[in-house]
Formats: structure tokens, sequence, C-alpha cells
């Protein structure tokens, strides 16, 4: 019987696979690009590249305020993930949005709205090319980029913040996206209580 203590060892380096920046620009992209809709933080930026790179992303398109690579605290958490995704800057959203829309993307907001689908719930089109949507940390995603918007989906959330961190989310429905377009997940299903 293998136990936890005696059984379980951390993955080395070596052991990884890891593809180079090069491999990468080469691989099968995962039908996804992600829209940074005037986020500040060039933390949040980096851990966004960093999540870019781990599932395949096609590009990250960033837009107002959003900084750009070269810059120390991207890559502070991007760990050279700036140079495997590819990406491109927009003076505004609505620029980068009308571009993808002739790219032939569907337009997905991250937001909170009376029209918003829970992530859960939401499937996206095997056979056509999604953009995300993160916004500002602090206004979320404008109204005017809100209004060019195929769909809008939720992160649904349980505790007394309604929330969550423009780098988190991304995250999260990166891999939720991820693991439906590559794993064929079609729909949540609850685990039983723990209770």
């Amino acid at each position: 019987m293998r136990t936890f203590l005696t059984d379980m060892h951390k993955t080395k380096n070596e052991e990884l696979q890891r593809i180079s920046p090069e491999e990468f620009k080469n691989a099968e992209k995962t039908p996804l690009a992600i829209v940074l809709d005037n986020v500040r933080s060039l933390h949040n930026i980096g851990s966004v590249f960093r999540t870019a790179d781990a599932f395949l992303v096609r590009g990250i398109c960033l837009c107002g305020v959003t900084a750009t690579p070269p810059h120390r605290d991207i890559e502070k958490t991007a760990l050279g993930a700036t140079q495997s995704v590819y990406w491109e800057y927009f003076d505004d959203t609505i620029s980068a949005i009308q571009k993808l829309k002739s790219l032939n993307y569907r337009i997905v907001a991250v937001e909170q709205t009376d029209r918003s689908i829970p992530l859960q719930q939401y499937q996206p089109y095997a056979n056509e090319k999604t953009a995300l949507i993160f916004g500002h940390e602090m206004y979320g995603v404008s109204e005017e980029v809100l209004a060019l918007c195929d769909d809008c989906i939720e992160i649904p959330q349980f505790g007394t913040k309604h929330s969550l961190n423009v780098a988190v989310s991304a995250g999260v429905v990166m891999w939720d996206m991820f693991s439906k377009l590559r794993f064929g997940v079609k729909q949540y299903t609850p685990a039983m209580p723990l209770i």
C-alpha cells in the first residue's frame, strides 16, 4: 500500500518535461486569447503571462494603462513567460476587441453582471476561438467593453467577499476553459458533502 510520507516525492525539474520557448511557439495552442482591460498591477500582468504559458494560450492583448514587457516587476511573476507567450499592445480595449472580432474570436467578459453565466455552466465551442476579457482591479471590465461582448461569465463565490484578484480569476478561468477544450469536461459535478 502506498503512503504519503514514504512513497511520494517532489517532482524534480528534469522530470517536468518542460518545453523551450521555441517549442512553445511551435506548439498547438489552446484557442484562447486573453485581453487585459486596463489592469494596473505589474505583478498581476506577469502572473497572467505565466498562467497563459501554462495553458498554451494563443496570446495576450495588453490594453490602455496595462503595462508591457520588458519590465522588471512583470518579469518577477512571469518568470520568463513574456518570452514565450505572444502579446500585443492596444491603446484601448475596444481596438483589441475589433481586431479579435475580425479574426473570428468569440468575445467573453469575465465579470459579474445581471446576465453573466456561472463559469461551471459555460461551455466554449470546440471549433471556435475565444477571447477572455479581464478588467481593472477596482472597476472590472468597462461598460463600453461589456457592450461589445458575445457572452459574460462569472466565477461563483460563496464567502463574504465577492471579488477575486484579477490574476487569480484569470487562472481559474483559463484552467476551466483549457480543461473543457482539451479534456472535454462538459459540466460541473458537485462533490459529496464532507459533513
